[in-house]
């Protein structure tokens, strides 16, 4: 476990490296930020969560504008749900599997950003071990020229991440679509 924290601090730093002076780097304000989560239940309350410990960074490429850069990750094990009595389950290997893939990313490897106040990104979403495409909608919120803050909504398919294995993947129940939404607050650094 401590290797892969390692990992993630590693990639962190090399994702970011500081490659050309002119890019700007924001930095998450852990305290201030929420990455949520809820899945639709049949005739249940849906299952819905936050993550409490969260890490994350953008760098924006202040000459083209082209290759900005973020990387956001969650400790599957921070979680705290609704239905409490079945957090154990959620992080066991029938769903996140969380000892053997402690940590959950979102990278949006390199996208264009011009000042819009809405964007919809294509994020490499990774969930144990499984990276896939989806469709990241973002509100950007300039709050002060050291301040942002950005709302975002992400849907994905947990069977495509293996996501509730056995019994628990079939969708009659307890619904395929998961959404993500985040409101972020980022400090220029």
């Amino acid at each position: 476990m401590l290797k892969k924290k390692n990992f993630i601090v590693i990639l962190f730093q090399i994702f970011f490296s500081s490659e050309i002076i002119a890019n700007e780097r924001w930095v998450l304000d852990k305290d201030l930020s929420t990455i949520n989560f809820e899945l639709p239940v049949l005739f249940a309350n849906n299952v819905k969560g936050e993550f409490k410990e969260i890490e994350g960074l953008i760098e924006i490429d202040l000459n083209t504008k082209k290759n900005n850069k973020a990387i956001f990750s969650v400790k599957l094990n921070s979680i705290q749900i609704n239905y409490t009595k079945y957090k154990e389950l959620l992080l066991s290997d029938i769903f996140f599997n969380s000892y053997e893939y402690p940590i959950a990313l979102v990278d949006t490897k390199k996208f264009s950003y011009k000042n819009e106040s809405e964007i919809t990104l294509n994020v490499e979403l990774t969930i144990k071990g499984l990276s896939q495409l989806v469709p990241l909608k973002l509100k950007i919120i300039h709050l002060t020229d050291e301040l942002v803050q950005i709302k975002g909504k992400l849907f994905f398919s947990r069977t495509n991440f293996n996501i509730g294995i056995g019994k628990w993947s079939m969708t009659s129940i307890l619904k395929d679509k998961a959404l993500i939404q985040t409101n972020l607050f980022l400090f220029k650094e």
